[in-house]
């Protein structure tokens, strides 16, 4: 199956990062979010990004402007109408993205759907679907490995053939390594990374260590991109702290009870580069301090 257009819903800070991608890959996309004015400043985001890629000599502005002509802000639900793919970036609310899977249906009856979802079920969402074998996961990761790496979700009911025209699709269009992940909350991911976190938060309330030795020893001693209290920052403490909690709603295990420092740092509005507060410092551009 070609894919050629793209509908992207929920324009992000995941999502911007996908529309960038896959417009740099040559694919029309489509965007939808909750009004003009988010899809203006989600634009606006992804034009930032690609001006401090030419500053770094990434890409020049010729590229740039090609890129943006390849990103269209859609005007009305039936934009989406055309297009082969359509990936849900929405936030982590069931309610709200088996809507959006209700929604497209009607809109995009053809089209294989696509949920970025980290914790949720996607069977559920597919559930949402007049058509679940149609639907699948796409969690990509590269923004925290360096790495272009996708975790392809398959729910109980997700066909064969959805599965493999996506994973042809990630591979052979965007170059990225597809991995096979069948349905568990957490998915391998968010699963590993969230408990490793857990526990260095714990580590760091014990007074075991300092927030910056506890990540030079994992960043240093294990060859990790970021160790693991800058990478909740990068994925944002409150996303983390979701995470965790629905995972031991889901698997009744302690190991997955968030830690209470994090739920602090949570209530205290210190998010990560969100908020250029969290476990450490960060500027507008999300540059450690």
């Amino acid at each position: 199956m070609k894919f050629t257009k793209i509908g992207l819903v929920g324009v992000g800070t995941i999502g911007q990062g996908i529309a960038e991608m896959l417009a740099k890959n040559g694919m029309d996309v489509v965007l939808v979010d909750k009004s003009p004015d988010r899809l203006c400043a989600s634009m606006a985001a992804i034009e930032s990004s690609l001006d401090r890629q030419i500053e770094k000599w990434g890409i020049t502005s010729a590229e740039k402007k090609l890129i943006v002509s390849r990103l269209r802000k859609a005007e009305s639900p039936q934009d989406l109408a055309s297009c082969q793919l359509i990936i849900e970036s929405a936030t982590e609310d069931l309610d709200i993205k088996k809507d959006i899977f209700r929604k497209l249906d009607e809109v995009a009856p053809e089209a294989l759907l696509a949920s970025t979802t980290s914790t949720l079920s996607l069977t559920e969402l597919a559930g949402a679907s007049h058509n679940p074998e149609r639907v699948i996961g796409l969690h990509f990761l590269y923004a925290m490995s360096g790495e272009d790496i996708v975790e392809v979700i398959r729910g109980i009911r997700t066909s064969d053939e959805t599965f493999q025209n996506i994973r042809s699709f990630v591979e052979d269009t965007l170059h990225i390594k597809g991995v096979q992940v069948h349905e568990s909350p957490g998915f391998v991911t968010t699963r590993l990374a969230c408990t490793l976190i857990n526990e260095a938060i714990a580590v760091l309330a014990e007074g075991v260590a300092t927030a910056e030795d506890i990540d030079i020893a994992m960043r240093e001693g294990y060859d990790f991109r970021y160790g693991p209290l800058e990478m909740c920052d990068r994925f944002g403490l409150d996303s983390v702290y979701f995470a965790l909690n629905r995972m031991f709603i889901e698997y009744g295990e302690l190991k997955y009870r968030p830690n209470f420092l994090l739920k602090k740092m949570v209530r205290a509005g210190q998010l990560g580069v969100k908020t250029g507060e969290g476990f450490f410092s960060y500027d507008k551009d999300g540059v450690r301090l």
